[in-house]
């Protein structure tokens, strides 16, 4: 079976998207995103293809496209749709590895009282996770630790995504005890070349492999 990873973070809009692109790249994987909540411009699917230059055979289509940037649960009750996470099934990416990017954070509801943590707890895949650098993400992180290893999810590492902060990086792997797996800097401009060029040098593609 293929190497599957599920990339998910301790908040929304902290960079997910861009490191899933970038692990894409890096992995030669397909991607795929199983909720969409927000249609308006670019989608996060969309942005892996053009930053990451995947073709359309390394994408996999949103089970679920809503309109509204939401959180899911309330995008879906908007549009009148039903989130059934009983269908949620993984997708067959052949020999291709497979990066399946998560929405917002672990408890982010997806109707009823189901969590996004709890799809993850089914699947029983490895996870990566994505923190800030900035202040506040010491708790956020350890947090996420805690309920991701509640939920008997094995954790892969952690990866950071900003600007170098050694003092918090350290305390979360400390304290944590989690595997650090890279940090991506904030990058300007935003182009696959210069997140091809920072994941080289920032990330191994062994590190990811269990």
């Amino acid at each position: 079976m293929s190497l599957r990873i599920v990339v998910t973070g301790t908040d929304t809009g902290i960079g997910k998207t861009v490191f899933s692109a970038g692990l894409a790249g890096l992995l030669g994987a397909t991607y795929w995103k199983p909720i969409q909540a927000g249609l308006e411009g670019e989608s996060d699917t969309e942005v892996v293809a053009r930053l990451g230059n995947l073709s359309s055979d390394r994408i996999v289509p949103e089970r679920y496209r809503l309109r509204i940037a939401a959180s899911p649960h309330q995008s879906a009750e908007i549009d009148g749709v039903r989130i059934d996470t009983e269908s949620l099934d993984l997708p067959d990416s052949g020999e291709r590895p497979l990066v399946i990017e998560g929405a917002g954070g672990l408890m982010v509801p997806l109707g009823g009282d189901k969590l996004y943590i709890d799809l993850f707890e089914r699947w029983q895949l490895p996870v990566v996770l994505c923190a800030r650098t900035a202040l506040g993400t010491i708790n956020h992180s350890l947090l996420s630790i805690e309920a991701l290893r509640r939920r008997q999810i094995h954790i892969l590492g952690l990866v950071f995504i900003g600007e170098r902060n050694a003092e918090t990086q350290t305390v979360v792997r400390e304290i944590g005890r989690v595997r650090w797996l890279g940090r991506l800097p904030w990058l300007s401009p935003l182009t696959t070349d210069t997140l091809q060029a920072a994941f080289h040098a920032s990330f191994r593609a062994d590190d990811f492999k269990l």
